[in-house]
């Protein structure tokens, strides 16, 4: 089924891991996708996967001027935007918050939180017209903590805060804002952050057991989700941060 049939969508960081997953669902949904990555060998690429009908663009998500300039070729290409996927993020580094460098607080914060401003600034008025809607990349550390990945996990829990305050302030335009929550997703990023461990051979042994459901997933299943909250089958679901983590926030174990 083409769920997001007619739809024009971009997604930031859509060339690796949950990104690239996403960008392919949303094709294979329909849609016709605008793509962000931040190295142009990786849109490249991408584009090679998804075909000349839709667009990828190498920019930095933190960058006011490159984030406008993207915006404008999107509109100027497709003449209209249905939906934003703050997908752009990084991981690292993976340390308690007092050993953080001040420059590595604000890469973080510039990457995975002011991306969100950015794009929401310049695509809001599209949006508008279009009634659609913003769905962001959030974790479930966002939630429930992580050690040793403070200033990460203080970039995902204030997304989640944005999330429903920006479902709020744009309810009375008809867009919608919900956010989706992994847990441990098999991408180049969480295999970073496991090489970043003390132990990475046991980091990724317990990264099989964290989720109630058995199995550390591959993107193909937070796409899913994503397609779902894009998609008019969830016209009515506002303000959410929905989890899709296999029940890990149910204790971090695995029901045997």
């Amino acid at each position: 089924m083409e769920e997001l049939k007619d739809k024009v969508i971009l997604i930031t960081g859509g060339t690796a891991g949950i990104g690239l997953a996403c960008t392919k669902a949303y094709v294979a949904a329909g849609a016709s996708v605008a793509v962000i990555g931040l190295e142009e060998e990786s849109v490249k690429e991408t584009m090679k996967l998804i075909g000349d009908h839709h667009i990828g663009f190498r920019c930095d998500v933190s960058s006011d001027k490159e984030v406008q300039e993207c915006m404008g070729k999107v509109i100027a290409h497709f003449g209209r935007l249905d939906a934003i996927h703050n997908n752009a993020g990084l991981g690292s580094p993976s340390k308690p918050l007092h050993t953080t460098t001040e420059e590595e607080w604000d890469l973080l914060m510039s990457v995975n939180i002011k991306s969100i401003l950015l794009t929401t600034r310049y695509g809001y008025p599209h949006l508008k017209a279009s009634k659609g809607c913003i769905l962001h990349t959030g974790s479930l550390v966002g939630e429930i903590g992580q050690e040793n990945h403070a200033a990460y996990s203080a970039t995902k829990g204030a997304v989640n805060a944005l999330t429903k305050s920006m479902a709020l302030d744009y309810a009375k335009d008809g867009i919608r804002v919900n956010t989706v929550l992994p847990a441990a997703v098999m991408t180049p990023m969480l295999k970073t952050w496991a090489q970043e461990q003390a132990d990475p051979d046991k980091v990724f042994d317990f990264l099989k057991d964290i989720h109630a459901l058995g199995y550390c997933p591959d993107g193909d299943v937070i796409a899913d989700a994503c397609v779902f909250l894009l998609s008019d089958k969830a016209r009515f679901i506002t303000g959410v941060n929905l989890p899709v983590s296999g029940g890990a926030e149910l204790g971090y174990r695995r029901n045997v």
